[in-house]
């Protein structure tokens, strides 16, 4: 079981900058064993929050990224033939909660609704899983947490936590950092100045403001750090920002335009 548990701790401390008073919420959270729900954008920190809380609680994190094809099984677990015959498999959720891992559930939303109804038990009083293929109930390991992520902007009728999940949970508001700590972020990740980490925030808050005018999502600060990386490795300033943080985001070429003619004010 140690073995097991090695390869899921993160052993690396991650960076980090807060934005409130995240860090202490989430401790008194863990303290409570209480699940947790992260909603922002897509690319403004959540995943890197988790793990950076996993690191300094110093328990094993356990992540599934889900998707619509994911069933309960991929959750859960499942019999597997093999040369000898039949055996049991857990699942990430199972595993996690038998071990005493953070488990977290990055964009939940994109799962089935069927499926996601399986975390229940685990979230209330009980800290149970019944695995109904196996017959057994899985009483929690003491230090096992569910988190679960999602991005409320993509939020449509088929794609939303029913009330009955949601409110079994403790929620967490996440965005784009200010602009002074989103340039400290870019600028440690990626190895670039400050001015021109500033200078990547700066046409980043151009384009989220086009939200819902003529954009489903602004740029992240995920994507200005892969701006600013190529920029370290000496790609020309206009061309990394046009390639990682324009591209990724747009097909509507007025739109390119709008942004291509932003980069081009600051570099």
């Amino acid at each position: 079981m140690s073995d097991l548990l090695a390869q899921y701790r993160v052993t690396k401390e991650p960076y980090y900058e807060p934005q409130a008073d995240e860090i202490e919420l989430y401790e008194a959270a863990y303290e409570n064993r209480l699940p947790v729900m992260l909603k922002g954008p897509t690319g403004c920190g959540k995943s890197r929050f988790v793990e950076y809380m996993a690191y300094r609680l110093g328990k094993p994190l356990i992540t599934v990224a889900c998707n619509e094809d994911m069933t309960a099984a991929d959750l859960v677990g499942r019999w597997l033939l093999d040369k000898d015959g039949t055996r049991w498999q857990d699942g990430p959720l199972t595993l996690a909660a038998r071990m005493g891992a953070i488990c977290y559930l990055d964009e939940i939303v994109e799962a089935r609704q069927d499926t996601t109804v399986v975390i229940h038990p685990l979230t209330d009083h009980r800290r149970t899983l019944p695995i109904d293929k196996k017959g057994e109930l899985v009483e929690a390991h003491p230090d096992f947490q569910l988190v679960i992520s999602y991005n409320p902007g993509y939020q449509n009728l088929m794609k939303d936590l029913k009330q009955s999940t949601k409110q079994r949970f403790a929620g967490f508001d996440f965005d784009y950092p200010s602009e002074v700590t989103e340039a400290k972020v870019i600028s440690r990740e990626a190895g670039i100045s400050l001015g021109d980490a500033e200078k990547l925030v700066q046409i980043a808050q151009r384009a989220r403001n086009l939200k819902g005018h003529g954009l489903d999502e602004g740029i992240s600060t995920r994507l200005c750090i892969y701006a600013g990386k190529l920029i370290a490795k000496g790609v020309e300033p206009k061309s990394a920002c046009k390639m990682a943080m324009v591209r990724p985001i747009t097909d509507d070429a007025d739109i390119r335009d709008t942004l291509d003619a932003t980069i081009a004010t600051f570099f």
